[in-house]
């Protein structure tokens, strides 16, 4: 098991009041599965994938992450933010919707960026590799805003298994592209993290990721 989440709850300021988004949610993920937060738009999809990456705190509950690699167990709702940084850095790549590629930087400069951060440079001939087998061969020198979307998403997923993660995280990862790029990234994406043994947890509301996924969590606003 690579996450153990128990009677997890959160809630924001809305005025004088508070709007709970999620109440006393548990579930677990095994190592290599594909699990989907399925909902529609404030159902907390996006706040549940958050609190998982440790950038909020949930008002309770326990978040448990078990690294595979080092067999090593951790509360990631505990974790101070040195710690959690480390557990970003070195178990989680990211994917979101409107990619976030560094648009000073090149694909594959984009690309080896998680791996100067987590120190892993010696993993640089597998994640250029990986570019390849994405069809980025050709745009490896390219700038951001010089590909399509399609490339850009494809792009962001290469640098998101970079650094060789237990976890990618992909939050609405077909949400800001046609239905051709959609279909075309969703199995990039999964065949990818299968080929990698990597862990995917996705927020989304395409009806073809959720029934390739091995687990939903139905999420409702």
């Amino acid at each position: 098991m690579i996450y153990d989440v128990r009677n997890l709850s959160k809630s924001f300021a809305d005025g004088d009041d508070r709007r709970r988004v999620l109440t006393e949610l548990s579930f677990s993920v095994e190592h290599g599965e594909t699990l989907s937060f399925w909902g529609p738009s404030g159902s907390g999809k996006t706040t549940l994938l958050n609190l998982l990456a440790g950038l909020d705190r949930p008002d309770d509950g326990v978040i448990e992450f078990t690294a595979p690699s080092i067999d090593k167990t951790m509360l990631v709702n505990e974790l101070r933010e040195r710690d959690l940084l480390r557990y970003r850095r070195n178990h989680i790549g990211f994917v979101y919707q409107f990619f976030n590629l560094v648009p000073a930087l090149t694909v594959s400069e984009n690309v080896l960026l998680p791996l100067d951060l987590a120190d892993r440079m010696h993993l640089k001939e597998q994640a250029l590799a990986r570019l390849e087998v994405l069809g980025l061969s050709s745009r490896m020198s390219a700038f951001p805003n010089e590909l399509s979307g399609g490339e850009q998403q494809r792009a962001a997923i290469a640098r998101a298994l970079a650094h060789d993660p237990q976890v990618v995280f992909a939050d609405e990862p077909t949400g800001n592209l046609d239905a051709e790029n959609a279909d075309n990234v969703i199995e990039l994406l999964r065949s990818e993290v299968r080929r990698s043994g990597t862990t995917l947890l996705v927020a989304t509301h395409n009806e073809k990721i959720r029934n390739r996924s091995d687990q939903v969590i139905e999420l409702h606003d």
